[in-house]
Parts: structure tokens; C-alpha cells; sequence
């Protein structure tokens, strides 16, 4: 039988805020809450956002007065939803009005004179210019006389055309909650989104350590854009021509293995595989499908998946500017044809738009085997079958779409029925789609997705779109489209695109459902999820993921009553450990895991032999497989 993966912790951040315990999700279905989750939700971010601090039960204001949950609402509330979401870009990343450049000028002297200027002698180029010539005036200055006229380069600032992004709530930062010295802000998001991801699942990592073998542990994580700030590739690249120096950090630092990296070594202590598979946008779902791949061959049997990404850097705002990709201040002006653009709603999927919005993001998802999880107890949040990834053939483009997303919905879409059953899917299946909020996107992906829905007799087929609320981070896009779909399940929400006034009139839609209001779907519950994505290059990946209760009901089919009778039993102490991490979460107590040079295996204790290898710090062995996969190939 094979392996059915399960996620049993997920977390990390957004523009939407915490994902664990669906605090993300819940801001972007604030209005369809009681009133009870919305002001617990809001108070959460408030402590993110520190706004508020916590002592004991108690929220304070700045002066140490106590607020009620009514108050902080009353007090910080518009001042919540503003930080958070797509918004215009806040000046701790850069300032849009004035982006630092440096001009060229040419430089001569006053009517075909020679030019002269002083400066210290330890800042004269090398070599010398030919028409240069250099008198020293003491013993640190020296006059320079330039015959021909030079070049410089001076600094200026410009506005930039784009200016909305989808970044972490405002006043939260990341590399302040450990000792991130040096890390690329990219990393600091991993660093605390798998932490975020390990605390949720309510069970001790050292717990699960001892139930599997050491090389039963995947981790896959990855980052499209590498890390690009200057204490990575960005100030690899720039600090010769800043007259700087580069570090011995930067070019490490700036792999886009990094994410996984640092997670083997900081926080899970992991000796099994790793990976950093990329694939654009969709670099997730490539991620998740090696996951889910390990798990129900057996090679794995507890993977961390996941993802992070942070691109709102000028360099990456004018890159996908010059593509024409991103949504420009002039194009949101025209689509509202007004002078007062409302960067709230940049990203707009399937509605009049043009272009899609950065972001950055950082999630992970903790998977395990059913058996392991019926073990340990563990909270089964979901469950992931199948992701199917196709390429796209010739391409005249590299960034225009093509057949391959054709390929990987069908696939996903007889997969499901497969498995739940074809009027399941029909009535209770919901689909997040990429809806990059460009307009080539709303066009073919609405097509493709009207095509599949028609060819296997579905109907008013729900369809969501993350980017709206949280707008496009890349690697990590389906990571959170993925956070969001755990969400739908444990709400039974489907988020409308609240972004749109209407959906566009060259929108393909005979068969799907696009709303920009929340749907309810508490007469028939959600049951499936299909997560598509599509990536540069020609990089399509779609997922399948099922509800809890229909993993929970195939749990119990396969090892019977009495069994998934005991495990609901476990799972009851596995709840109350994970809702108390919950509480000291909101009480902005994080527990963040960092672990530097910390429990560090020595290679000379291994203790090698024919049947395995015992790695200090584990408590199972490393037992080598038999393998008869080839053995009668040779006589």
C-alpha cells in the first residue's frame, strides 16, 4: 500500500501575517468571522505588529494601561488592516518616491581648460588615466589636473513606477527575533517560518526524531531569486562598484539552497535528504511534489516543506518592471481612471488589471506517513496525493503561457476522482488558482481551467486566488495558496477576490465561479483543493490536496475503528500541546528555534558496520535497505 502524506504542522508569514493555526487566513476573511475570531485575529496582529505588548492575559497599550480585545480593535484597527496585505511599499524596504541611482556625467573644463579638483591620494583610480596628472600637496591630498574631461558617477533619485508590494505586516520584523547576524532577510524569514511550522504540529521534533532512522528525514526548500539584499548576492554585486568591499559571507549566503540549508543546520539538525528544487513561481509545487514522492515510496518518512522568498528589493522592482510585469502606478490610475491610486488593490485576478504585485513570504509544511502520524498522535490538517508538473514544448517566449498547465489540472482533476470520487469533485472541490493579475493570466489560465471544468462535468466550479490578498512571492506563491486552502477546509470559506469590483469581460467563466464576495460552503463541505501554478520558463505545476475529514476517513477505513479510535485518543494531548504554543504565540512569545553550533556530530563516533550506521544523537540506526531492483540483470 503506498504511503499517504499528511501535513501535520504548517506555518510561517505573510502580508497577511502568522499562518499557523490560520491567523493568515483569517485576515483575508475578516468580514465573514464572528465577531469573537475577528477580534482575536486582530489582536494577534497587533502583538506582531507591536502595537500592543502582553503581560500574563493582559494586553497593554504603550502607557501600561490593560485593553480589552473591543479596545484594540476600537484603538489599532484601521491602523492593522492598513499594515497588512498588499499596500503601498513602506520605506524600511526603499523609499518609491526617491530610489537612489547613481547618473553619469561627463565633466570638462571651462572653455577647453584643463580641470582641476583635490583629493586624497589613496582614492586615485588605477592606473592612472593617461591624462591625469597628479601633483601631491601633502601627505595625504594631491591635485589632480585632467587634460580630456572624465566621467563620474553621482548620486540621484528618481521615483520608481511601482509602487505597491506584498510585505510582512508593518513594525514586524523577523531578524529581530534571534540572533540573525548577517542573514539575508530571506533567510530570516526561514528561520522563523519553519520554527512557526515545527511549534504548530504540537509534538516535540526530538518525538519524531526517535520514531524514524536518520536518513527517514527530507527536508526540500528552496528560493527562485536566491537572496539578492546586500548581505547576500545583492552586496556581492554592488559593493565593488559602491567602493566597498565584499564580505566572506555574501556568496554563501546568497545560494538559493540556503533555505534548506539553514534548516538542516540550525533547526532540525537533520543528516537525511535535502533539496532545493526551483521551478520559477511554481517552485513550491516542485518542492512538495519531491515531498510527497519520498513519502509513499518509503524512502522518507517525516519531509519539512517549504519556501522563502524576499524580492521587494529595487533591483527586483525594476527587473519585472522592464519586463512590463508588474502593476505600475500609472497603470493602476488607469484602470480606475482616477488621479488617487489605491494601492490596496494593485493585485487583481481575473478583473480589469495590469500586471501582478511582488511579495514576500516564507512557509513551510510539516508532512509525515499515515502510519507515523496515527502513531504519534499527530493533528492531520490535510492531505497531498498527487502534484503533476509539465513543461510547456517550444516556446517562442520564455514567459508566455502554454499546454502544459493543460496537462497538470487534468491530471489533478482525474487523480481526485480517483480517489473521493467524480460527484465529490464535481460538488465539493474549490480551485486556488495562480491569478497572477496580469492580463495574459486572467485570459488563459480562466480558459484552461473553464476547459477542464467542462471536460469532466463540473459546474460552478469555485475558484479563489491568493495573490490578491498577499500578492505574488514567487517561490513561495503556492505556499501560501496551499496555507490558504487548509484554511477553506477548517472554515469552509472559499475567499472572494475582494480586490475586483468584476470579473474582466475576456474572462473565460461558463463553468467557474469568481466571486469578490466569501462563500459560505457549510451545506456541502469543501472536500478538495486543486493548487495551480504556473512559472517563467514554461514551469506549470498543479497539486491535489484533500480535506482532514476525508483523510481522517480513509485513516480509519485502512487500519479500522478501534485503531483510529486510539489515535484520537493521542491526538487530544497533541492538540493541547500545540494550542499552547498557540497562546504564547499570541502573546508574541515565538520560541524561536536557532540552533548555532549547537549538539554538533563528530564523524569519529560513527559507528560504521555492515548492517548500518549509528549516528550520535539518534536513537534509531541507520539500517541499510535490500536492494533487488537490478539483481537480475547479472548472472
Amino acid at each position: 500500500m503506498s504511503r499517504l502524506p499528511v501535513i501535520v504542522g504548517f506555518g510561517g508569514y505573510n502580508a497577511a501575517g502568522r499562518s499557523s493555526f490560520h491567523h493568515g487566513f483569517r485576515r483575508t476573511v475578516l468580514e465573514s468571522l464572528s465577531d469573537t475570531e475577528r477580534l482575536e485575529t486582530l489582536a494577534g496582529l497587533a502583538v506582531l505588529m507591536k502595537l500592543v505588548t502582553v503581560e500574563g492575559d493582559n494586553y497593554l497599550d504603550g502607557e501600561g494601561a490593560s485593553l480589552t480585545l473591543e479596545q484594540i480593535e476600537q484603538r489599532f484597527g484601521q491602523q492593522i488592516l492598513d499594515g497588512t496585505l498588499v499596500r503601498r511599499i513602506e520605506k524600511r524596504y526603499l523609499d518609491v518616491d526617491a530610489a537612489h541611482w547613481q547618473k553619469n556625467l561627463t565633466v570638462t573644463g571651462e572653455a577647453g581648460k584643463p580641470l582641476s579638483f583635490i583629493t586624497l591620494a589613496k582614492q586615485l583610480p588605477e592606473p592612472l588615466p593617461s591624462d591625469w596628472a597628479v601633483e601631491p600637496l601633502n601627505q595625504t591630498e594631491v591635485l589632480v589636473t585632467v587634460y580630456d574631461g572624465c566621467d563620474i558617477k553621482v548620486d540621484s533619485y528618481r521615483p520608481l513606477p511601482v509602487k505597491s508590494a506584498g510585505q510582512l505586516p508593518s513594525g514586524f520584523e523577523p531578524g529581530d527575533l534571534y540572533a540573525s547576524r548577517f542573514h539575508p532577510r530571506g533567510l530570516q524569514m526561514t528561520i522563523v517560518a519553519a520554527t512557526d511550522a515545527l511549534r504548530s504540529s504540537g509534538i516535540e521534533w526530538k518525538t519524531i526524531v526517535d520514531r524514524v532512522q536518520p536518513d527517514e528525514i527530507a527536508v526540500f526548500a528552496s528560493s527562485a531569486m536566491s537572496q539578492l539584499d546586500e548581505n547576500s548576492f545583492g552586496g556581492l554585486m554592488q559593493s565593488r562598484l559602491k567602493g566597498g568591499r565584499v564580505s566572506a559571507k555574501q556568496l554563501a549566503l546568497g545560494l538559493n539552497s540556503m533555505p534548506a540549508d539553514f534548516i538542516n543546520a540550525y533547526i532540525l539538525g537533520s543528516v537525511g535528504t535535502t533539496g532545493a528544487i526551483t521551478g520559477a513561481c511554481a517552485s513550491f509545487l516542485y518542492n512538495l511534489q519531491k515531498g510527497i514522492e519520498m513519502i509513499t515510496s518509503g524512502r522518507a518518512r517525516v519531509v519539512l516543506v517549504g519556501n522563502g522568498e524576499a524580492p521587494i528589493t529595487q533591483e527586483c522592482i525594476e527587473g519585472y518592471g522592464a519586463m512590463g510585469a508588474l502593476a505600475t502606478e500609472d497603470g493602476l490610475r488607469a484602470i480606475e481612471g482616477r488621479d488617487d491610486v489605491d494601492f490596496r488593490r494593485a493585485s487583481r485576478p481575473f478583473s480589469q488589471n495590469c500586471g501582478f504585485t511582488l511579495a514576500e513570504s516564507a512557509q513551510f509544511f510539516l508532512l509525515m506517513d499515515d502510519e507515523l502520524a496515527m502513531e504519534l498522535g499527530a493533528d492531520i490538517h490535510g492531505a497531498v496525493t498527487d502534484v503533476f508538473i509539465n513543461a510547456d514544448g517550444f516556446k517562442k517566449s520564455i514567459s508566455a503561457p502554454g499546454p502544459g498547465n493543460y496537462l497538470t489540472m487534468a491530471k489533478c482533476v482525474h487523480s481526485a476522482m480517483q480517489i473521493v470520487g467524480e460527484e465529490a469533485v464535481r460538488r465539493r472541490s474549490f480551485v486556488h488558482a495562480h491569478g497572477s493579475s496580469t492580463p495574459a493570466n486572467r485570459v488563459t489560465e480562466s480558459e484552461l481551467l473553464d476547459r477542464v471544468a467542462g471536460a469532466f462535468g463540473i459546474a460552478d466550479w469555485p475558484i479563489t486566488a491568493a495573490k490578491a490578498f498577499v500578492g505574488h512571492s514567487l517561490a513561495s506563491a503556492s505556499a501560501d495558496q496551499l496555507a490558504s486552502a487548509l484554511g477553506a477546509f477548517r472554515y469552509q470559506i472559499v475567499p472572494g477576490i475582494k480586490t475586483i469590483d468584476a470579473v474582466a469581460d475576456d474572462v473565460f467563466q461558463q463553468h467557474l465561479r469568481i466571486s469578490n464576495r466569501d462563500l459560505r460552503r457549510d451545506q456541502e463541505p469543501l472536500e478538495v483543493c486543486f493548487i495551480n501554478s504556473k512559472g517563467f520558463g514554461g514551469n506549470n505545476a498543479s497539486a491535489v490536496v484533500l480535506a482532514p475529514s476525508v483523510a481522517e476517513r480513509m485513516l480509519c477505513k485502512r487500519y479500522g475503528q478501534q485503531r483510529f479510535q486510539d489515535y484520537l485518543a493521542r491526538r487530544e494531548e497533541t492538540r493541547a500541546q500545540a494550542l499552547a504554543y498557540e497562546r504564547r504565540a499570541l502573546k508574541g512569545q515565538l520560541d524561536i528555534i536557532y540552533n548555532f553550533g549547537q549538539d554538533m556530530i563528530d564523524d569519529q563516533q560513527l559507528e560504521i558496520t555492515a548492517e548500518g550506521v549509528k549516528v550520535p544523537g539518534f536513537a534509531q540506526p541507520l539500517l541499510f535497505r535490500n536492494d533487488t531492483r537490478f539483481s537480475d540483470m547479472l548472472d
